[in-house]
């Protein structure tokens, strides 16, 4: 990177030197005339951006994340969310942490995938699969609903279809939908 830096610093010291302003060199390769005035500063040789390293004042220390989760893994609070751990313990009057860092916390420490309590496994049969191999042995019905001229009310068909050939084997048109035939 450095070697980019002096490379268009030399640019512009040759562009400046040959009666260019140091604005319009800038100008032209597409950066800030504050830019160069920044690289020019002898502390300033190496790009900060990239090495930049600081620690937020406020990071939790190792003992408050701990005791994020040893709070999150009371039996209270096990089968929880931290959207709902950290009201309850505000109801107590306990300050541990945001709803964030409970969040952050438990994610690194895989402990997010799942608080709820578990529902039992349930076997769910599926129908069995019917399939016609010809006409008159399969059909199925449908209602739809047929616009009058009065908005919001509707007439209801009622049609039965033979599932193997398609084809209407019986309807019928009613003023209101009902079970009853």
């Amino acid at each position: 990177m450095s070697n980019k830096r002096d490379e268009i610093m030399g640019l512009i010291n040759e562009a400046h030197a040959s009666g260019a302003s140091q604005l319009e060199a800038c100008k032209v390769i597409g950066m800030s005339e504050r830019t160069l005035q920044r690289w020019k500063q002898p502390d300033n040789a190496a790009d900060g951006r990239i090495d930049a390293q600081h620690v937020p004042a406020n990071k939790l220390t190792q003992i408050e994340r701990q005791r994020i989760i040893n709070t999150a893994n009371k039996n209270e609070y096990a089968d929880l969310s931290p959207a709902k751990i950290v009201p309850k313990l505000a109801d107590t009057g306990v300050y541990i942490a945001s709803e964030s860092s409970f969040y952050r916390v438990l994610k690194e420490a895989k402990q997010l995938q799942h608080r709820q309590k578990a529902k039992p496994d349930r076997q769910v049969k599926k129908p069995r699969a019917l399939t016609a191999t010809q006409p008159n042995q399969i059909y199925t019905w449908d209602i739809t609903y047929l616009p009058t001229q009065v908005k919001g009310i509707f007439l209801y068909l009622y049609l039965v279809m033979d599932i193997y050939s398609r084809k209407i084997v019986g309807w019928q048109v009613h003023r209101e939908e009902s079970d009853v035939v």
